[in-house]
This record gives structure tokens, C-alpha cells and sequence, in this order.
């Protein structure tokens, strides 16, 4: 995978492509998990969130810089 993405002549590195794929995802687990009401058997349902989100964009972007 190229380490930039040409989106109309802008020039993004491909981090910002992986950051927005890691949100859409945990956006998407958070509403499963909300919707099955399991957020109320952590202690902390925003550092549940936060985590999530950042073993996604770890799993997506660990392939690209290894």
C-alpha cells in the first residue's frame, strides 16, 4: 500500500485513510455493543471506547509500517 493517497491532487498519507476506517468501525462496534447493553458490565464504558478505538487503528496500520 502506497504510503500517500492523491484525493483530487491532495496528498494525505494513508494513516489519515486508516484513521477514518478505525472510527467508522468502532462507531459501528460501539452501536452493536450499546445495543446489546453490555456497556453496563465494564467499569468504564468511555475507556472501553477509547481502547477499542485504538487497537482498531493499531491492527489497520501495524501492516502498512511493517
Amino acid at each position: 500500500m502506497p504510503r500517500e493517497i492523491a484525493i483530487h491532487g491532495l496528498y494525505l498519507p494513508t494513516m489519515s485513510l486508516m484513521f477514518v476506517l478505525a472510527l467508522l468501525l468502532a462507531w459501528a462496534l460501539d452501536r452493536l455493543l450499546s445495543g446489546l447493553d453490555l456497556y453496563r458490565l465494564f467499569w468504564h464504558p468511555a475507556l472501553l471506547r477509547l481502547s477499542l478505538f485504538v487497537c482498531l487503528f493499531s491492527a489497520l496500520a501495524l501492516p502498512l509500517y511493517r
